[in-house]
Parts: C-alpha cells; structure tokens; sequence
C-alpha cells in the first residue's frame, strides 16, 4: 500500500482540551480539512480520504469529545466552541489555504467558519446540511430520539453492534464496523462504552437554544467561494427545499443529488460522493490550489 494513504495522527491543544486528528496524503499537497457530524470521529473520512492521498493532505479532527480527544467537563458542544478548535488545528499544523469539508454538525461549524475565515479557504464542500436543518423537520427529530434513547453501557460487542445497525439500518456493514470501533470501547467488567461523552453531547443538544444551533442562513448567503453542497437524495434532515433555495438565493453555491443515499451521504454512497467530491477539486475555479499555488 502506499505511504500516502497511510493514516498518521497528531495532537493539539484548545481551551484547556486535548484533541486528536488525523492526516492522509503528502505534507506539502493542497489541503482538505474535514469534519464529523453530531456521534462520529476523525475515521468517518478514512474511506473519502485514501483515494484522494495520492493529490491532497486529508486532515481530520475529532471534535472535541469524540473519538480519542478530550471531553468538555463543563460541556461546552456548541458551533462557536468547534470553530474555535478548528482555529487552533489550522494556526497549529500553519496550514495553507484550504478546502474545508464537513458534514452534518461539521457542516455546520464549517459554514461559520468560512463566514468568517473566508480568506483562509480554497473552496467549501458540505455534506447534508443547511439552514433551519438541525432546529426542525423529521431528521432533526429523529436524532433528538436517538440521543434520548441511547444507552451509556452495553453488555458486550455483539450488543453494541445491534445497537448502532438498528440506528442505522440502511448503512452498509463496514460503515456499521467503523463506528463500533472508533466510537465504542471495552473496559474492564467486559461491557462496552462510549468512547465520545454520550452524556455531555447529549445535553447539549437537547438544551441547545436557537442562538447555540445558530442561524446559518447570514453563512450561506456570504459565500463568495466555489462551494459544493452533497445531499442524500433520501436525506430526512436537509429537505430537498431547502437545498434547493440555498443554491436559488446563492450562486456560488452548486448542488449535487446523491442517489440511494441518506443523511450519512459518503457512508450509503461512496463511489457517488467521490466522484462528485473529485470533480469538485478538479474545478477550474480551483485550479491553482490544486497545483499547491496558493500556499
């Protein structure tokens, strides 16, 4: 296998917390910053990342609580909070101009982000969220369900696992593997545990107020950089509608349907997601990042 797909993880500090990333791909290629959505980790982009290492620096943070970064003992879980660690990925690894790519809750931080780092960005790929997604409509639903309803221990691994594929039923196996281990781990009685605060993100987002949720709609309507937005053609959390408006009131803006897909969009339909994430990067309007110009 080749090097450059090869994941290596680093560590930096953010408010006081410990938080891991992970990187694929050359130290001096063009760089893509990714980010998870509400329950995943930096290893959700794995299966995205290797067939782009051989052209780009994949670089994936686990969000604060998530994955093997700390916990927020006063459960700050807000966009401002990640936003504020993604400032400190980027002044930490001194990263050039990027591409910024996030789904979900990561979507949401990365629209905020661009609002207000639009000089530090190449371009803008969102997975499956938009305005009024995570405040409203049977998806947003849905989750607050899934998060009330979540266990904290499981007897073993085999229970742990039927846990995650009834929650997610329609996502194909290695997807349901990736989640059981990267979020999941075994201590000392024998059953199984969260390895993200369960609890604490929980929390969070069931209290969270209209202002912590944040209004993305001022975000999406400041885009001046080539951005493309990935929707899960049987998505339940960001309507067809609303996609479809973004794209109407912002022209910098260009939807792509991804078929036979979800809300977890590179999960149900990878080679899909590729290809529209590939031609993306391959845009004219991104030609000199793409040489590695633009550093």
């Amino acid at each position: 296998m080749h090097m450059a797909t090869h994941a290596r993880e680093g560590w930096i500090h953010s408010e006081g917390l410990r938080l891991r990333y992970v990187e694929w791909g050359q130290a001096d290629a063009p760089v893509l910053v990714a980010l998870h959505g509400l329950r995943s980790f930096a290893y959700t982009w794995e299966p995205v990342a290797r067939p782009l290492a051989d052209r780009f620096r994949i670089v994936a943070l686990d969000q604060r609580g998530r994955g093997e970064s700390d916990w927020d003992p006063r459960h700050r879980y807000y966009t401002a909070d990640y936003v504020r660690d993604l400032e400190a990925l980027v002044d930490h690894l001194r990263l050039p101009r990027f591409v910024l790519l996030g789904h979900s809750m990561g979507g949401s931080n990365a629209f905020v982000y661009a609002g207000s780092h639009a000089d530090r960005l190449a371009g803008l790929v969102i997975e499956d969220m938009g305005p009024g997604a995570s405040a409203g409509g049977a998806g947003a639903e849905r989750i607050r369900r899934e998060l009330r309803a979540t266990p904290g221990r499981f007897a073993g691994w085999d229970e742990a696992t039927a846990f995650w594929r009834s929650q997610r039923p329609n996502v194909p196996d290695t997807a349901i593997a990736a989640r059981v281990s990267h979020s999941m781990r075994q201590v000392s009685d024998g059953s199984v545990v969260w390895r993200h605060d369960a609890e604490g993100i929980a929390a969070s987002r069931l209290a969270a107020t209209p202002q912590q949720l944040v209004d993305l709609w001022p975000h999406v309507l400041s885009l001046r950089l080539p951005t493309l937005l990935l929707r899960g053609a049987r998505s339940d959390f960001l309507t067809a509608e609303t996609a479809n408006t973004m794209v109407q009131r912002n022209p910098a803006i260009r939807l792509v349907e991804v078929p036979d897909a979800s809300h977890y969009v590179h999960d149900d339909n990878l080679p899909a997601f590729e290809a529209a994430l590939q031609a993306y990067l391959s845009d004219p309007a991104l030609e000199a990042w793409a040489r590695g110009g633009e550093r």
